[in-house]
């Protein structure tokens, strides 16, 4: 299924396609190129924006949930990735602690937890789930809407301190699929002789959207200049604001000045390719995820007159996590529909692989409104034709292929910038 783009690729976009197309052999060589010098994250999934002149990644996520969304036929192209990134940290691995997310009420989550189960097995592995919930003492099992059970086990300290598993499990990979906004758990620390997958400083305890955002600048100029074409097309622009406390109104000032310079600066892109739509921003905070504390702004005055409850709304993320800077970020319309509602793309990437995505589609909101909240749904993506190649010689913007191409391009360079973002961040750099 493909949605259907509202404006079909305008005049930028379609000329993105075609250089995109055209230099397929060159990609891939630097991509290739480029996985030599960097590690990839562990695995990822990039929501992009499609508005017809412009093509962005607005976030990238480290411990993505919603792999029950993919299409069950990308499950063989998860295996062989998962395969892949396994072997290169521990190539005679047997035992896999998976660590999910405390909120266990969840069924979706838990769907996401039960698929990434199983596309672990299929490599070869045992996979045991680990909570950090201090509150579960014994193994529970939790029932899930398909009729299967997870079985969370407390987490111990095994014999000689430097390790962790579970009663009678000693794993050799520890997997994250928690993305640490409560903070850097103690157990996990220091932890000499297993490998914490992603990495403890890829959580939201340590990690900043605009260290993430400003990585990618690096990583699109240079494809950019590769393939010829104004980075802008695929890069949206940004600001860091902070302090900021929404609650009692500090660094409104400081705010609205990053507003009104974001916006500025779309504006004469806009005026430069002739857009006609009303450039806005979205505000959100710089740590944090769920869809939590983000708001559409077209004028810096908005920001000045927030009533309590928006204030109130914008002051807290993910497990009581205070906000203290944001991220002003160019907003990119979201042209694309599915049945009348707006839909955006969400990429999902298993070590350096595209293994499948899904639109996630909302009928309430607008194209130039944050898709990520309650009511949404997912459709997977039509990387169901994942066994069509893109195909240089078709007209473009008339093939799913050649779209879905693009998409794992551009969800390519968000994975490239956010490995390079865990190398600078990385407390102990000289592991590279």
């Amino acid at each position: 299924m493909v949605p259907h783009l509202v404006t079909a690729l305008n005049g930028p976009l379609l000329e993105l396609e075609k250089k995109i197309l055209a230099a397929t052999p060159a990609i891939e060589r630097w991509f290739r190129l480029e996985w030599q010098e960097h590690t990839p994250p562990f695995y990822c999934s990039v929501d992009l924006r499609n508005a017809g002149f412009k093509l962005a990644p607005v976030d990238t996520n480290l411990f993505p949930g919603g792999f029950n969304n993919l299409s069950p036929e990308m499950l063989p192209l998860a295996v062989q990735a998962a395969m892949a990134a396994i072997e290169k940290y521990c190539p005679d691995a047997k035992n896999l602690l998976m660590i999910p997310e405390r909120h266990t009420r969840n069924t979706f989550y838990l769907q996401n937890v039960e698929r990434l189960m199983q596309i672990f097995r299929q490599t070869g592995l045992n996979v045991r789930l680990g909570t950090l919930d201090e509150t579960i003492k014994e193994p529970t099992p939790i029932n899930l809407p398909d009729g299967g059970t997870l079985t969370l086990e407390p987490l111990e300290i095994l014999a000689n301190g430097r390790r962790v598993g579970l009663k009678n499990f000693d794993p050799c990979t520890i997997l994250l699929n928690n993305d640490l906004s409560s903070g850097l758990p103690p157990i996990l620390e220091d932890l000499n002789e297993q490998n914490v997958l992603p990495p403890l400083h890829a959580g939201w305890a340590v990690r900043r959207k605009t260290n993430h955002f400003s990585a990618y600048d690096d990583v699109v100029k240079k494809f950019a200049k590769l393939i010829d074409v104004d980075p802008w097309m695929l890069n949206p622009y940004f600001a860091k604001v902070g302090p900021v406390d929404f609650q009692e109104r500090v660094g409104e000032d400081a705010l609205a000045a990053g507003v009104d310079a974001v916006l500025a600066k779309i504006r004469k892109k806009y005026k430069e390719y002739g857009i006609k739509e009303t450039p806005f921003v979205i505000v959100k905070a710089d740590a944090g995820t769920y869809g939590m504390g983000i708001m559409t702004v077209r004028d810096a005055s908005e920001v000045r007159d927030l009533n309590r409850k928006q204030r109130n709304k914008m002051a807290v993320v993910k497990d009581g996590l205070e906000v203290s800077n944001v991220i002003v970020q160019e907003g990119v319309y979201s042209f694309e529909h599915i049945n009348e509602a707006v839909a955006e793309p969400v990429v999902y990437m298993i070590d350096r692989y595209v293994v499948g995505g899904f639109y996630r589609v909302h009928a309430e909101r607008g194209v130039d409104e944050n898709l990520n909240a309650p009511g949404a749904h997912f459709v997977p993506l039509a990387f169901a034709q994942q066994h069509a190649l893109p195909n240089p010689h078709a007209k473009p913007g008339t093939t799913a292929p050649n779209r879905f191409y693009m998409y794992g391009v551009v969800a390519r360079l968000a994975l490239l910038a956010a490995s390079l973002e865990l190398e600078k961040t990385d407390p102990n750099p000289e592991v590279y």
